[in-house]
């Protein structure tokens, strides 16, 4: 049966979505339609910064109260950033509602950001940067979004240490004025609470009205680079092709295209790299995909000097995807469609999967994603195989 499904949008322009669920726990979820996406390159980073700066404390709140006030009732707080996005969510007890909703919607359209939590931040999220730099699986997936893409969309999201050194809290304060505005706000709560209840307390919240237009730029590249480190002990490569969009009907096949060959341990690459082969340890491909851009990635961790041996086994499995067996496609799909099953006993994760469904146009269509993915035919996924070009990063050990 059907969970019910209410959708909102209020007079001041938010969006506000609703599953009704029979457990005592609920996730609540605010998310501004904004992400690094949107940055130019002097501002690379200022998206993630104030995700940072929000949980620093506001004219109502300390930091310490923040997490406290939560905490204190079994509540879990957190937030993320990413190219078209910012989400700030807490999962709670069903009856602390009135809490969840006042703390997150305080933290999200209050935050003070003071001089001084300012610059201890910065210092922060510089360190988080060194950390991402330092891990060479991280490295690379960071590394093959700037060789798929143009600047400034195809740069690091949190910045970089120069970015992060000119930001300002007039720059901050300025962007989270112009940004965190009612119409560009997205509510969603998966929970054991009445929808009445709901809109009851967001009457509630003061919130600043205003319409804006945030454009994204995304220019396609391909380019293949192979890099050089010390003190590491394998070498990582990525490759990555163009793919759907998520807002493309075509996302479904590019799923079961990236499933069939990098998801779990019967994938064609598992299979071909790692059980026949012995040439590495992780191997997988995934969708990584937008509103606006999108692409499937392929990673493997491998010894020094196979590099070039694996990359022409992945571009090689690829192109063997013209051999889709029906039973295959079968089979993906009920891997699909079980993990979206799973996942969805989740109250967070479905709240976040309703959130990027509105991004693409109507969050019911949540539901559909069992259709879709049955929907899909033989000929849709093999189109993917018919590769042009494609973007590649090896990090390798240094002589």
């Amino acid at each position: 049966m059907k969970p019910l499904f209410t959708r909102k949008i209020l007079n001041n322009g938010m969006i506000v979505l609703h599953e009704k669920r029979d457990i005592p726990v609920t996730t609540i979820a605010l998310a501004t339609k904004i992400g690094y996406g949107f940055e130019h390159a002097k501002i690379k980073g200022i998206s993630h910064f104030i995700e940072h700066m929000a949980f620093k404390g506001t004219e109502k709140r300390t930091a310490e109260q923040i997490s406290s006030e939560l905490e204190k009732v079994g509540g879990e707080l957190n937030a993320f950033t990413s190219d078209e996005i910012t989400v700030f969510h807490v999962k709670l007890p069903s009856r602390h509602l009135k809490l969840g909703v006042d703390v997150l919607s305080d933290i999200f359209f209050n935050p003070l950001m003071k001089k001084e939590e300012l610059e201890k931040e910065r210092k922060v999220i510089i360190e988080e940067i060194k950390m991402y730099h330092d891990d060479p699986k991280r490295y690379v997936l960071d590394r093959i979004k700037e060789l798929s893409y143009k600047a400034p969309f195809g740069l690091h999201g949190i910045g970089s240490v120069e970015t992060l050194s000119n930001m300002k809290q007039e720059h901050l304060l300025e962007f989270h004025k112009k940004n965190y505005v009612a119409s560009n706000t997205i509510l969603c709560i998966v929970g054991n609470n009445s929808f009445n209840e709901i809109i009851e307390l967001i009457k509630k919240i003061p919130v600043k009205k205003g319409k804006i237009k945030n454009n994204i730029v995304v220019k396609r590249v391909s380019e293949k680079v192979t890099e050089k480190r010390n003190n590491i002990q394998q070498s990582n490569i990525v490759i990555s092709i163009p793919a759907p969009t998520l807002v493309d009907k075509k996302r479904y096949s590019a799923q079961l295209f990236a499933a069939i060959l990098g998801e779990g341990l019967s994938s064609r690459l598992f299979r071909e790299i790692r059980e026949k082969r012995g040439l590495a340890y992780a191997v997988k491909a995934y969708l990584d995909a937008g509103i606006n851009f999108g692409t499937i990635d392929f990673y493997v961790g491998t010894e020094k000097g196979k590099e070039e041996i694996v990359k022409n086994l992945i571009l090689e499995e690829i192109q063997k995807m013209t051999n889709l067996s029906e039973k295959e496609l079968i089979d993906a799909k009920q891997q699909l469609i079980g993990s979206y099953e799973v996942e969805e006993e989740d109250s967070r994760n479905t709240a976040l999967k309703f959130i990027m469904e509105e991004l693409c146009g109507d969050a019911s269509h949540y539901y559909d994603f069992e259709h879709k993915i049955k929907a899909v035919k033989l000929n849709d996924v093999k189109e993917f195989s018919k590769i042009k070009d494609y973007s590649y990063v090896a990090l390798v050990p240094e002589d």
